[in-house]
């Protein structure tokens, strides 16, 4: 899958990683506001990922997993596959350190993350938009040039990354009660919730998925990977099929996943943008149409949450 790094890292990886990363990724800032709070019930701390390099979290994992390359894999450059962040993440990662980032992208993939993806210095490769197309010709590319697999989320060096934005909430605000993130391909909800067990063992570890793309919430439900779930969301960040390295994490930390409808999202995105003054992506937005809807679970406690990305086409807003 990954060049032998499909598995899941412990705190220790993770504390390494934000060593390994820190003359590279931004410390991202923490903001809060009273109406939010008011609207959730709750103490809301929203990690401003969105702000990161590349505008998402997905810098952290990739440049990890560049740099923890030795000289000789590194020469020969990198490969992933990915519909728009961690392409860009891994483009500028590699453009760090001087080397070759080809990215697949499936077609139907947002034209403006596609840009920024080229824009980084990406070398792009045409797929269908299915997982099975992705995988395969990462694996064609790989074979071609010689480079090393950076899985977008089932890699123990992007996880460890990933980790890192909840390390740092956690040192920002270390008296949370719940984190809260969204739930994709799972490389950011396994590294948060494994660095919520190793430092603050009471600290409920929750995620947001998009009811068009919920196949966290049937394999969790199932007990093991349900696979035939065709995303129809408007959350391009949260398509991806669960991995099966970050289904174990979920299950081993006793991840809590909720749904949130389209509808929720758009409204939660206006309103980030209205109150915080912040531009994110739907998929950001689905931690906050988590909050609202599901108030039960966050009712009167402090919750940090991380708003993963930014990379908003102004020219195609879901409303």
């Amino acid at each position: 899958m990954s060049d032998g790094w499909d598995y899941l890292p412990n705190i220790a990886a993770v504390r390494d990683a934000a060593a390994r990363i820190a003359g590279h990724a931004r410390v991202t800032p923490v903001l809060s506001d009273a109406a939010l709070d008011l609207a959730c019930d709750a103490c809301v701390f929203f990690k401003a990922e969105h702000l990161q390099r590349g505008g998402a979290f997905k810098f952290r994992g990739a440049c990890n997993a560049v740099w923890s390359l030795d000289d000789q894999q590194a020469a020969r450059g990198v490969v992933t596959h990915s519909s728009g962040n961690h392409g860009t993440a891994l483009a500028l990662a590699a453009a760090t350190r001087g080397v070759q980032a080809h990215v697949v992208v499936p077609d139907g993939a947002v034209k403006a993350k596609l840009a920024a993806i080229a824009g980084a210095g990406a070398v792009l490769h045409r797929c269908a938009a299915t997982q099975a197309s992705r995988e395969q010709a990462a694996a064609n590319v790989v074979a071609a040039t010689g480079g090393s697999l950076v899985h977008p989320y089932a890699d123990a060096r992007v996880i460890a990354g990933q980790g890192t934005a909840a390390l740092e909430l956690l040192q920002q605000v270390p008296d949370l009660e719940v984190l809260l993130t969204p739930m994709g391909g799972g490389g950011l909800i396994a590294g948060t919730a494994m660095v919520a067990a190793a430092l603050h063992p009471g600290l409920k570890v929750m995620a947001a998925e998009p009811e068009g793309a919920a196949d966290a919430i049937a394999s969790l439900a199932a007990g093991h990977r349900v696979t035939d779930i065709v995303p129809d969301t408007l959350c391009d960040g949260l398509r991806a099929t669960l991995g099966e390295v970050n289904l174990k994490a979920l299950q081993s930390h006793g991840v809590t996943v909720l749904p949130v409808s389209d509808e929720e999202t758009i409204a939660a995105m206006r309103r980030i943008w209205r109150v915080l003054k912040q531009t994110v992506e739907p998929s950001s937005a689905t931690v906050l149409a988590a909050l609202l809807r599901h108030h039960e679970h966050f009712a009167g406690k402090r919750v940090g949450v991380i708003l993963t990305g930014g990379n908003v086409d102004l020219e195609a807003l879901p409303w």
